[in-house]
């Protein structure tokens, strides 16, 4: 319902209710060190979405114990053994600690009050990530059967994460906030795309499983081991019976035999899986990197706010162009050169009331009142 009445806002309401309502929604997410009553939800949902993702997951520190029993048909062939095994068990310990770390970086309350642990939190962070993502490049040729397609999805990804998070290590090096910010903000979309990944493979798997007629390349050695995985005794594997080419010689091209798609036999779930992962990854990958510069873009008064912060830090520091010492357009592009606002009109700023930083409109608001 729109808000008709020009003497009121969602933020400052005149109403009974609407100030009751404000008050009481400020009260759970002030103390957490939120300004905007927008970026609460959106923290609730999406650094909630990622702890809940973490979580769940810590469980596969175990790798053979619990990784490999829930790993996708055919992977564990690959990685149990040799530098794969390496591979997928450095990703897994450093990434899940990663994640679950990097969500308190997110909490207002932690930056302005406990700067230092923020500090520390941040380089734990980048330095468990980095050796997360050489795990990533070790395992990727036989990631979800290893297909092209496949390479280069999760080889963009993790590249592309490593480039972001590398651009907010050096402008916070830099004191530019702003772009740390931006940047670090893009590094965690796109790692997070990972959640929004499996959402897109069940709806993926669905539509494959109702159209039919697709089918991949499996290794023979592949389809019987993922049998002998399940504990099935070698007399007993019927790998060979469900895919008779296997059982003879000369039947069989590079031992590999063709796998219709299908939910009734592993081979058949990880073929639908190989055909569906490169997709699904490539459009949870966009999914992520188009919404965090909506937000971006969205938020242009915090972003200019920032940018006063580190002009400020800057220029205490010594820095030449401060206000521009990091990676900003100004510098690298053809807009104006940015300079500091002496008014600062309609941008966030800092004061001080009753002990706590609010926003400057609501800080003249209550001035006023």
């Amino acid at each position: 319902m729109a808000n008709d009445n020009p003497n009121s806002s969602w933020h400052y309401p005149k109403s009974a209710f609407g100030k009751t309502w404000v008050g009481f929604w400020r009260k759970i997410y002030r103390p957490l060190g939120f300004n905007k009553g927008y970026n609460f939800p959106l923290f609730i949902i999406f650094v909630g979405a990622l702890m809940g993702f973490v979580l769940a997951r810590f469980q596969y520190l175990n790798v053979s114990g619990r990784w490999a029993p829930a790993s996708i048909p055919g992977e564990w062939f690959w990685y149990s053994t040799g530098y794969r095994r390496v591979g997928i068990t450095l990703h897994l310990v450093t990434i899940m600690p990663a994640g679950f770390l990097v969500c308190f970086q997110f909490v207002p309350v932690i930056r302005h009050k406990l700067l230092l642990l923020h500090r520390i939190n941040g380089y734990v962070i980048i330095a468990l990530f980095i050796p997360s993502m050489v795990g990533v490049y070790m395992i990727t040729r036989r990631t979800v059967g290893g297909s092209p397609n496949t390479q280069a999805a999760i080889g963009t990804l993790a590249t592309v994460t490593l480039i972001a998070l590398g651009l907010a290590y050096y402008n916070i090096k830099r004191l530019q906030i702003d772009q740390h910010r931006a940047w670090m903000l893009r590094a965690w979309a796109y790692a997070a795309s990972i959640i929004s990944l499996r959402l897109i493979l069940m709806a993926a798997n669905r539509v494959l499983a109702t159209s039919g007629g697709y089918a991949v390349a499996m290794g023979c050695d592949e389809i019987f081991a993922d049998y002998a995985h399940l504990g099935i005794p070698d007399q007993a594997n019927p790998a060979f019976q469900l895919n008779p080419q296997c059982a003879f010689a000369n039947t069989t091209v590079n031992g590999q035999t063709v796998v219709p798609i299908s939910s009734a036999t592993p081979e058949g779930a990880g073929a639908t899986l190989q055909l569906t992962f490169g997709m699904a990854t490539w459009l949870a990958f966009f999914i992520h990197a188009a919404v965090v510069e909506v937000y971006l873009n969205l938020t242009p008064a915090e972003n200019e706010r920032l940018r006063h912060v580190s002009y400020e830090r800057q220029l205490e520091a010594g820095y030449e162009h401060p206000g521009s010492a990091g990676l900003t357009v100004d510098r690298w592009g053809d807009t104006p050169v940015w300079r500091p606002s002496k008014e600062m009109d309609g941008l966030v700023v800092e004061k001080k009331i009753d002990g706590r930083a609010v926003e400057e409109e609501e800080a003249d608001l209550v001035a006023k009142a």
